[in-house]
């Protein structure tokens, strides 16, 4: 009979590790993802594309990021703040901004600096939940 309490106490720990575990990937879950998805020259300059997702429990209702665009010498050659408009939960939206005057290869790394509006959210918690990521070979940081 010992050993029965013994593989009840067992098991009632796994099953507690694992409820933790399992609440533990549903927070990191939720994030503001942001993909730096293309770079493309334009008649303007350099046309960028970028992909969002609200994974945050609310949706944002509206949400800009200043960005800082470093040059080849990884320098800041601009900041500017890109107004990406609303963003539901769990929906992917495409947003692409046309940077005037800027040489996509001249661009070395982009950086979100802040995001100065995030309606829907509590104050630092768009900068708190953001990641970032890049499918070209420009790094993009949060």
């Amino acid at each position: 009979m010992k050993n029965l309490g013994v593989l009840a106490i067992s098991a009632a720990m796994a099953m507690v590790t694992a409820g933790a575990a399992f609440g533990q990937d549903a927070t990191a879950a939720a994030g503001l993802d942001v993909e730096l998805n293309a770079l493309v020259p334009s008649q303007k300059g350099c046309m960028m594309t970028f992909i969002a997702k609200n994974s945050m429990p609310t949706p944002l209702k509206k949400i800009s990021f200043e960005l800082a665009f470093f040059n080849e010498k990884n320098i800041v050659d601009r900041i500017t703040v890109l107004d990406f408009r609303d963003l539901p939960v769990n929906k992917k939206r495409v947003r692409q901004f046309d940077m005037p005057g800027v040489k996509c290869e001249t661009i070395s790394r982009i950086l979100i600096n802040d995001t100065p509006v995030c309606d829907g959210a509590a104050p630092g918690e768009c900068m708190k939940n953001l990641v970032t990521r890049s499918q070209i070979s420009v790094p993009f940081e949060g």
